[in-house]
């Protein structure tokens, strides 16, 4: 990209000392305008102090938008709806809210009239196709800057050169390395790199900072309940709260029961296998609770073929395509399916486990009068059971003679 083809960009902006350089960067090579936009989505640190490092930098429009939410209203709870897991057991707290901030950027970039967007992620992670995945499916046109691609400062110690030579304040503490890289949102909280890169090694007690250890937790199990209106949480414990106020309480309660630990090593979409330390308090007690509230009310073929189509959503959203066409088209699905998922959820939380004790709803499909093993005074009729058996066995009896699936007549 050549330099004169960038006027003003908008620049996903944390104020920590990568985005700081980045800004600074942004300014020295590009000389164009940067416009800072700092997203609030729960990661629990003050904002403010980007505001102020970014006047320091001259910058004249600076955003900092309370994002918690949308956040957790628009991303956050529609994945839920999904049981979404990536490869079986991540949460995805850091890939949903990718596309939230790349929205907002374009929100914004069109606000003030913008050509261009910037962003942090390095070139060997999957933030950089979720963000510019994003920006290609809301505005087309926009000119990328991805700086981790195209400068030359590969080293912590070259960072820190380019800030005191262009006078950008350093942290103390970051003038040393940092012994793991930290994301958090009000879902997550995700650790990686450094001391957690071998994953023979188990990850100290010093990483983990949303959640108490289960040892440590009270042994005593903690009992709530949870209702849901359509799919979302709606109410703890028979009070109703906006979809983050539900979130950061069950957060609350997972922090105190141990309650959402991960070590993973996963596959990032660019190719590589990558370790990770999550953790998603709030997320795993929603999760248990929303599969317990589905149980009785979602019909089998319902149920079983939305399980079927989870991983291929789940790879959508943690491969960067929330924006896409397919990803939109299944969320259609998912959310026609949870018409009728609504009632109440009762869980113990104990020790790091999360454990369905009663779900009961006005949409339940579980019939005691079916099931019962007592007198079901004709509700369902043993005998009928002879001929479905008999109708099923129908292909396998005939493979079978024809010596096609082992059986022997």
């Amino acid at each position: 990209m050549r330099v004169k083809d960038v006027k003003k960009v908008v620049l996903a902006y944390s104020g920590g000392l990568d985005t700081s350089v980045i800004l600074r960067w942004l300014q020295t090579v590009y000389k164009c305008e940067v416009v800072t936009f700092t997203a609030d989505l729960g990661q629990g640190e003050e904002l403010e102090p980007a505001r102020r490092k970014a006047e320091m930098a001259g910058v004249k429009e600076i955003f900092i938008d309370d994002l918690r939410e949308t956040f957790v209203k628009d991303f956050v709870f529609p994945m839920f709806r999904a049981n979404a897991l990536y490869e079986g057991q991540y949460l995805l707290g850091t890939s949903i809210a990718r596309p939230l901030i790349a929205q907002r950027q374009i929100e914004i970039a069109e606000m003030v009239g913008a050509d261009a967007v910037a962003h942090g992620a390095t070139g060997k992670g999957n933030d950089q196709v979720r963000f510019e995945l994003s920006y290609a499916s809301l505005k087309p046109d926009i000119k990328i800057i991805a700086p981790w691609r195209e400068w030359d400062l590969t080293s912590r110690t070259k960072l820190i050169e380019f800030a005191e030579t262009h006078q950008i304040p350093i942290a103390k503490d970051k003038r040393g390395e940092a012994p793991f890289s930290v994301d958090a949102n009000l879902l997550h909280s995700s650790s990686e790199g450094k001391i957690l890169e071998d994953p023979a090694i188990e990850a100290d007690e010093m990483v983990y900072q949303r959640t108490i250890s289960p040892e440590d937790a009270p042994d005593k199990a903690t009992v709530i309940s949870i209702d849901f209106e359509h799919g979302d949480p709606t109410a703890i414990d028979g009070v109703r709260m906006s979809p983050a106020a539900v979130l950061t309480r069950l957060n609350e309660l997972g922090r105190a029961n141990g309650i959402g630990r991960l070590d993973l090593v996963e596959n990032r979409f660019v190719g590589m296998k990558s370790r990770g330390v999550y953790e998603t308090p709030g997320g795993t007690i929603l999760y248990t609770a929303h599969r317990s509230i589905e149980s009785i009310t979602l019909d089998r073929e319902a149920a079983h073929l939305k399980d079927s189509i989870m991983p291929r959503y789940a790879e959508l959203i943690y491969n960067g395509f929330w924006f896409a066409p397919e990803r939109r088209m299944l969320q259609a699905l998912i959310d026609e399916s949870q018409k009728s998922v609504s009632g109440r959820v009762r869980l113990k939380l104990y020790k790091g486990n999360v454990t369905c004790i009663g779900r009961e709803s006005p949409h339940s499909l579980y019939s005691m009068k079916v099931v019962t093993f007592e007198e079901d005074q004709g509700a369902y009729d043993q005998f009928d059971a002879q001929g479905f058996i008999k109708l099923n066995a129908l292909r396998l009896r005939l493979g079978a003679a024809q010596g096609r699936n082992g059986g022997k007549l």
